[in-house]
């Protein structure tokens, strides 16, 4: 839409909890349209990022809009345009799919028959029709993760929030939940995703943000982050620990990854064979220590490995910031 306000606006926002500070002056814009990730370490601030942008915790200092509104000065507005599923399904286990569609929707505002139809619809929409009259606690995981996805869209939201949705399902319902996500966007829906799962945001973000130390340190889609941040890299296996240990030497601060158990680390590369010809005449001059190599192109994890010194953590939350 043509003038139309970034989907999300912030500028400075400062969070701590006692004395651990969890955003640190965090500037980030998220154009309307299209699937965002946000992605970062456990404790880099992806969670409270959302709670500040759905009103749920206000800011210590600086500013969040969403939509043009500002979510301290003007939650009501704020709260009319977004939608939020969190990490676990906000679901009434005693009431069945349709019930808590229909419940929601009227908690919305909507008429009872207008509430009917629009449960009905969704239900439609995420393939939960013929579940419909089943208790939510029968539900599978997989399941229940696309009824607390349609339950976020009974108010026809203009913003999403989707706070780690696939966290725990198996492979055949997370690939279900992509695409939904991906009709979403479709519709002209903005979706802010943060995740862990890596191949979830290479697959669906059109531009992925990384948070590190409460900060914003890269934005741009995957290819760009992969070209910019993880270039290629050259994987070397070694003989014996003295050889791994004088490549490590040789190699000082340009070695992206070592494996000292595997006798294995790897360099930045740009692939081309005279390159790759110099990098092991000069970590192996004698050409006894290297018994494997392989050169791979970049991936999100590579990019993680750069701009947080640390591969990404396994697919779950344990803090909530």
């Amino acid at each position: 839409m043509v003038n139309a306000p970034p989907a999300v606006d912030l500028v400075d926002l400062r969070k701590s909890f006692g004395d651990v500070v969890v955003l640190d002056g965090l500037t980030m814009r998220v154009p309307s349209g299209g699937v965002h990730a946000l992605l970062g370490q456990n404790g880099a601030g992806k969670t409270t990022t959302v709670r500040i942008l759905a009103t749920l915790t206000r800011p210590d200092s600086g500013s969040a809009r969403v939509a043009g509104h500002d979510v301290v000065r003007e939650r009501r507005q704020v709260r009319r345009v977004i939608s939020l599923a969190g990490q676990h399904a906000a679901l009434d286990d005693g009431q069945t799919g349709l019930e808590n569609l229909i419940m929601l929707a009227r908690l919305a505002g909507l008429s009872g028959p207008a509430a009917r139809a629009r449960a009905a619809a969704l239900l439609e929409r995420f393939d939960l029709a013929d579940a419909a009259g089943r208790q939510a606690v029968t539900y599978s995981g997989g399941m229940r993760r696309r009824l607390d996805l349609a339950a976020s869209l009974v108010g026809a939201p203009s913003v999403i929030f989707l706070d780690e949705p696939t966290t725990g399902l198996d492979p055949r319902s997370r690939q279900g939940l992509w695409e939904v996500i991906g009709e979403l966007a479709g519709a002209g829906v903005t979706v802010l995703l943060t995740t862990q799962y890596l191949e979830e945001a290479d697959r669906l973000a059109d531009r992925i943000m990384v948070l590190h130390h409460g900060g914003l340190v890269a934005d741009g889609t995957a290819a760009e982050l992969k070209g910019h941040f993880g270039a290629q890299r050259l994987e070397l296996t070694w003989r014996d620990e003295a050889s791994f240990a004088e490549a490590a030497r040789r190699l000082g601060d340009r070695t992206t990854h070592r494996e000292p158990a595997r006798l294995a680390l790897s360099v930045a590369t740009d692939g081309s064979a005279p390159q790759v010809r110099g990098l092991l005449d000069e970590i192996d001059p004698d050409r006894h220590g290297v018994v494997r190599f392989t050169v791979r192109e970049a991936t999100l994890d590579d990019v993680f490995l750069t701009l947080t010194g640390r591969p990404v953590s396994p697919p779950r939350e344990v803090t909530n910031v």
